[in-house]
């Protein structure tokens, strides 16, 4: 069986505990959508770093990187199982592509992984791999990474880039009762590009992109990123579908593409 490749933007922390449209999307996908997978494979934005990390734990522990958020939040555990097994086959397949990794043991899953990772598969029964990024490359080498692990996908093993395309900080509006057309038109253009797998256009998005500086501001590149990540574990396919897309705050994008299968 094969899996998808899926970007998913995970909001605020607050979604472990959030009722509401987005977060019934998520269970719908993840326990009625998908087939089962083997293990998960995720790109988190809130792991950013210069070095290709690749986690190798046994049992993650739940990391409560955040700050300021409702009491219920920090006694939330994830404890998904590794996959040594599978970390070592990711690290063979880097090691082939000439990429420099290093293992990691004992960080655990951040609130990039967990969150999305609870309303996807609450059981925590499904093994992860995490993975870091790194906002520093160029669009083709983040998206190089992702395709050099397309041939999990084949063996029933889910991709993920967790993020957020719109991802502001400084311009979320608490009051605000519609999107920001200026958030959707950016949206909808890395939508078009998705759709239509154009990489030249996408891989420029920096320069291209409506309203870029205030969808991606240089301090929030993180969260952009592992889309491209995803969208690169299914360069074999080259088919995109936009799963969901709605707003929070104003600008705060929730947004999920299924690449391949």
């Amino acid at each position: 069986m094969s899996q998808p490749a899926l970007f998913i933007a995970h909001g605020s922390p607050t979604l472990a505990i959030e009722q509401n449209a987005y977060t019934d999307f998520l269970r719908q996908l993840g326990q009625e959508t998908l087939k089962p997978p083997n293990a998960v494979v995720i790109f988190s934005a809130h792991w950013e770093d210069p070095v290709q990390w690749v986690s190798t734990d046994t049992t993650h522990p739940t990391m409560h990187d955040f700050y300021g958020f409702p009491e219920e939040m920090y006694a939330i555990e994830y404890p998904a199982p590794g996959s040594p097994e599978l970390s070592g086959e990711i690290e063979a397949i880097f090691r082939a592509h000439n990429l420099p990794y290093r293992p990691s043991a004992g960080r655990g899953l951040d609130h990039g992984a967990w969150v999305v990772l609870k309303r996807l598969f609450p059981s925590a029964d499904i093994p992860v791999v995490a993975l870091s990024v790194d906002a520093k490359r160029e669009p083709e080498e983040q998206y190089a990474i992702g395709k050099m692990l397309a041939e999990l996908r084949h063996q029933n093993i889910l991709v993920i880039g967790s993020g957020g395309l719109v991802h502001n900080l400084r311009l979320l509006d608490g009051e605000a009762r519609e999107p920001a057309p200026w958030a959707v038109e950016f949206d909808d253009w890395i939508g078009e590009q998705l759709q239509s797998w154009d990489l030249r256009q996408l891989f420029d998005y920096d320069r291209k992109a409506p309203h870029v500086r205030m969808a991606i501001p240089s301090y929030g590149r993180e969260h952009f990123v592992p889309l491209l990540y995803a969208m690169g574990a299914a360069d074999d396919e080259r088919r995109a579908v936009k799963l969901f897309q709605d707003y929070q705050y104003g600008s705060l994008s929730l947004n999920c593409w299924r690449f391949g299968d």
